[in-house]
């Protein structure tokens, strides 16, 4: 009778089997793995990199247009014509007081009288776009006003531990408790030239508003949105630089006369080191010379690859690609609604979740609390601080459909008039006076 003896076969088998591993692969190393840059900790990613990003990000807004049209499509998504607000305040009188109030204040609001409320909303979006973020200081020399702060001027290179347990953070001061409680300023004149020093003036927290979107749980200065799309556009900048050279070369037509035996007797008309081409010359070459063109093949999908990088840089940025370089050549009706749902969508979260809470909402209640402790409004309370924020309707292709389905929604209760009202900019109050003005009128008339 056969002994069976152990498989050895199966022995070594199971010895050279690969192991069983737990990992990401998005953390593994080896050739495709070590090539790819770390993330680490977002304050000091933000501290090394923040004021780079900002520079370049300012250079490409300035000077290249597909990133200009970008950002100019950005800024109208997030504000266009103005945010306003709408008091939540039970009385009608007490509700037109105050949006007679902050109206009248929206006109004088800015501190250097260049603009208004619904034109710093433009600029602060353009802040947040280009640098990251922006800063709003108040001004109450002469009723609230506003002024916008340069982020460089929050000293960026403030960092240290304080003795009460505190902390400043580029240039952001916090209590032991995490709480902001200061920012420290250079001071800055706006008819500076040249760079100088001077120490950081302390600023309470409470007359400085910090508007950013933050990428990270506990980030304290903001990232510009551009920072993606940085190198990428660089890139096809460059590449359209050497397009631009190309056809430019190609087009200096120059041709050139060989003596392939020598036996023409006649000199060569220039000097080797001095050949260069211009348009319609004809140039005689030594004997035996010869000259010859590269023609890269790879230029012939230029366009493809074109379309392409700026469809890359669209999704860098968070926009549909037509936002960008203004191509609609291939959109229809309903691809361009498709394409606008998810971009609205995003536009409302940073709307709500961003400009509201860090910009709009402190400067409601410091008008109006101004305007009650200076007794401009009757039996002020915490009542007068209720208030809706109502970005304006985005405009729409077909405005007939648009309407109709505004007027179906109120009808079916899934909205009020207030709020449609709103959204085009409009009191209801003042709206209401004057349709029952203009049938007055025609009334009388008749």
């Amino acid at each position: 009778m056969p002994v069976r003896l152990p498989s050895l076969f199966g022995l070594f088998n199971r010895s050279q089997r690969r192991q069983h591993v737990r990992r990401f692969d998005g953390a593994a190393g080896g050739r495709r793995g070590w090539g790819m840059g770390t993330f680490g900790r977002i304050n000091p990613e933000v501290a090394a990199a923040g004021a780079s990003l900002r520079a370049r990000a300012r250079y490409l807004d300035r000077n290249n247009p597909w990133i200009a049209n970008a950002v100019a499509n950005w800024t109208g998504a997030l504000v266009g014509s103005g945010i306003v607000p709408t008091s939540q305040h039970a009385d009608a009188a007490a509700r037109k007081a105050l949006a007679t109030l902050f109206n009248g204040w929206a006109e004088v609001a800015d501190a250097d009288a260049r603009t208004t409320f619904w034109g710093l909303q433009a600029d602060i979006a353009r802040g947040v776009v280009v640098d990251g973020e922006a800063f709003v200081q108040f001004l109450d020399d002469d009723g609230v006003r506003l002024r916008l702060i340069p982020p460089e001027l929050i000293d960026e290179s403030l960092t240290r531990e304080l003795g009460d347990g505190g902390v400043i953070v580029q240039g952001v001061e916090f209590d032991p408790d995490g709480r902001r409680v200061a920012y420290h300023v250079l001071p800055s004149r706006p008819h500076d030239q040249f760079a100088s020093y001077a120490p950081p003036v302390r600023v309470e927290a409470s007359e400085i508003l910090h508007v950013m979107k933050p990428l990270a749980a506990g980030q304290v200065r903001g990232v510009s949105w551009l920072a993606p799309i940085i190198l990428p556009a660089s890139e096809l900048d460059q590449l359209l630089d050497a397009l631009l050279v190309g056809v430019k070369v190609a087009a200096m037509h120059a041709g050139f006369l060989v003596d392939q035996n020598g036996a023409s007797g006649e000199p060569f008309d220039g000097d080797l080191s001095d050949v260069s081409l211009e348009p319609g010359t004809l140039r005689r070459l030594p004997t035996g010379m010869d000259i010859k063109f590269s023609t890269p093949q790879q230029t012939a999908e230029v366009s493809a690859f074109l379309r392409l990088n700026l469809q890359q840089l669209a999704a860098g940025l968070g926009l549909p690609t037509h936002f960008v370089d203004g191509d609609l050549s291939g959109a229809n009706y309903s691809s361009l609604r498709a394409g606008l749902l998810p971009f609205r969508q995003r536009v409302e979260q940073i709307q709500y979740g961003t400009f509201v809470p860090q910009f709009l909402a402190p400067v409601w209640r410091r008008v109006v609390t101004y305007a009650g402790l200076s007794g401009d409004l009757d039996d002020f309370g915490p009542e007068w601080l209720a208030v809706e924020w109502l970005p304006p309707k985005p405009m729409q292709v077909d405005p007939l459909k648009d309407t109709q389905a505004t007027v179906a929604e109120i009808e079916a209760g899934l909205t009020s008039r207030r709020k449609a009202v709103a959204e085009r900019g409009w009191s209801i109050e003042e709206l209401d006076e004057e349709i029952a003005a203009e049938k007055e009128s025609t009334n009388a008339g008749s």
